[in-house]
This record gives C-alpha cells, sequence and structure tokens, in this order.
C-alpha cells in the first residue's frame, strides 16, 4: 500500500515509518519538522516538510490509506498558543479528512487521545462514554474525532485514542510520566512526584506503532478504539523506576487531581494484542542511557522546545 503519514517525524511517527516500510509498504513521511527528522533514508520513502495547515494543497491522490499523527501534543503545548492548536489539530484534520475523501483515499487512521473523556468515576471508562474534554488539546481532538466519523460512509474510518505513550524513539519525548520519571532517576538519582496518586493509563511504544500497523490490514474494523492497557499511578510507574535505577522518591503536593483510566476490551476483541508493558519501557530506557544513546536534552521536552524554537521564529 502506498501510506500518506503526517507527524511522522514525531515521537510515534519515528518508529512507524520503519515499520510501515518493513511490512512492505511505501511512504510519504510529511511532517513540519519542529523537532527535526530523525527518519533514516529508505528506498521506498519519501520525505516532505511541510505544514498539515495546508491541507488543501496536499496531493493524495493514488494513496491508500492516511495516517494522521499531527498535532500540537499535549496539554501545557496546547495553551501555548490556542489558535495555534486549533488550526494544526481540529482544522487542518478537517482539511486532510475532505482531501482524502475528495482524492479517493479508502483508508484513514486518526490518532486522537484517551484524555478526550475528561474526568470518569467510572472504573472502566469505555468508548461509549460522553467525552468531556478539558483542555484545548483534548477539545480539538474530540472535534477531529467527530469530523472524521461523518466520512465513514465513504472511508474506513479508524480512530484510536491512545493512553499515554512510553518507550524509546529516536525522536525522543521525556515528557510524558514513564520516560520524565526514569530519566530523573537515571540523570538526577531522585524522582519528585506531584501528588502521585493520580492514575494514567498507557502503553509501550512498540504496541501503539504495531496497532496501527495491524489496522492497515484489519479495513473490517472501523469506528473509535481505545488503546491502553496499564492503568497505574503515577507513584506505582516511580517505583517501578527505582526497580531498574537507582534513585529515591521524593512526594510533593500536586495541584492537579487528574486521573485518566481507560478500558480497551474492544480493541482486544478485533485480535489485537499487546507486547510490552511499562516496565519493558522503563528497562530499554535506563539500557539506552547507560549505552550513551539517550541524553536528557531540551528538544526531548515539547514545552521547553516549542518555546525556543517554534514560539521565537512567530515573535
Amino acid at each position: 500500500m502506498k501510506i500518506f503519514v503526517t507527524g511522522a517525524c514525531g515521537y510515534k511517527g519515528t518508529v512507524l515509518v520503519p515499520k510501515l516500510l518493513a511490512a512492505g509498504h511505501t511512504v510519504t513521511a510529511f511532517d513540519i519538522m519542529w523537532f527535526g527528522n530523525f527518519l533514516k533514508p529508505h528506498a521506498n520513502l519519501t520525505v516532505v516538510q511541510g505544514d498539515v495547515r495546508n491541507a488543501d494543497q496536499i496531493d493524495l491522490r493514488g494513496y491508500d490509506g492516511v495516517v494522521h499523527l499531527s498535532s500540537v501534543a499535549n496539554d501545557p503545548c496546547s495553551d501555548l498558543d490556542p489558535l495555534l492548536t486549533w488550526e494544526i489539530s481540529c482544522l487542518a484534520t478537517m482539511r486532510l479528512a475532505d482531501r482524502a475523501m475528495r482524492d479517493g483515499v479508502r483508508h484513514f487512521i486518526y490518532a486522537s487521545s484517551g484524555s478526550v473523556y475528561g474526568l470518569k468515576d467510572e472504573p472502566n471508562v469505555t468508548e461509549d462514554l460522553e467525552l468531556v474534554p478539558l483542555s484545548e488539546y483534548n477539545k480539538t481532538k474530540m472535534v477531529g474525532e467527530r469530523v472524521l466519523l461523518s466520512y465513514m460512509d465513504r472511508m474506513t474510518v479508524q480512530i484510536i485514542r491512545p493512553a499515554t505513550v512510553c518507550g524509546l524513539s529516536p525522536r525522543m519525548r521525556l515528557d510524558v510520566a514513564v520516560n520524565l520519571l526514569t530519566m530523573q532517576a537515571l540523570s538526577r538519582g531522585e524522582i519528585t512526584v506531584l501528588g502521585g496518586e493520580q492514575t494514567r493509563p498507557n502503553i509501550h511504544m512498540d504496541d501503539i506503532t504495531d496497532l496501527y500497523v495491524f489496522l492497515l490490514d484489519r479495513p473490517d474494523v472501523t469506528g473509535v478504539y481505545n488503546a491502553g492497557f496499564e492503568n497505574i499511578s503515577i507513584r506505582q510507574i516511580a517505583e517501578m523506576a527505582t526497580k531498574h535505577a537507582d534513585a529515591k522518591i521524593v512526594i510533593k503536593p500536586s495541584n492537579d487531581p487528574r486521573s485518566y483510566r481507560v478500558n480497551s476490551d474492544k480493541l482486544l476483541a478485533t485480535g489485537f494484542r499487546p507486547k510490552k508493558t511499562v516496565e519493558d519501557a522503563i528497562r530499554e530506557i535506563c539500557a539506552a542511557y547507560r549505552a550513551g544513546q539517550l541524553i536528557d536534552e531540551d528538544r526531548a521536552y515539547n514545552l521547553r522546545w516549542m518555546q525556543q524554537t517554534v514560539l521565537n521564529k512567530a515573535a
């Protein structure tokens, strides 16, 4: 298949693209490259630096599928410039979906977020619960979902609500819970936990990227699916990190009571099975750090990097 991937140079995209190539697909990797490009050259890979906000200028004729990963990722970054967030994460999604439909694309995978549910008291947060997004990031994802669902009668639409992704990527992020706490343990010998009882759903990088490859082979699987397999507290993540990195845990008060959980039984019913765990991610991060393959740098923190680069350029 010929696949167009937006956000292809991001945290997930940089791991996904090589897997698509290994599966025999021809890939166009489209990304604005705010964080650089870590994709290795390949005979079946075309890398395009472009802005998804110009989706009306993207030619998707001849493509079999689109994997739409582009967004302003996480709440703090989205709050930096709400207008930019809505333009990239929502308006561009609407335009891209329309372009895909008009150009004859038959398969569209949309990366939403497990945080679209907002705060829920239910122990099992399933796909049929009401969405009550709290942040600009969550709201744009919810609207993007509704846009894509309106195209279900014209192409295969698969909407994934991932849990927080953890694990290694060439375009590394150290501002997501598991990665952040593990790096604190490795580099400081001390993990700072704010509150600690907040629950976060998690999914390993290899599992979320394997899922996108799996879905391209399953056009019969349509609609909305949660993707998260370990609902554990921030404190539990920190304790797990100290098993693999010698560090102490310091608990401090938190004004953020948000807890997110997801139930992924609907996804498991499709035949997809996760292969890795949070502890696998921690173990792999520790190994990469000790081998000198992973460093604690500003580029790995989305908010810090956007403040230094993207917003400075805009100003």
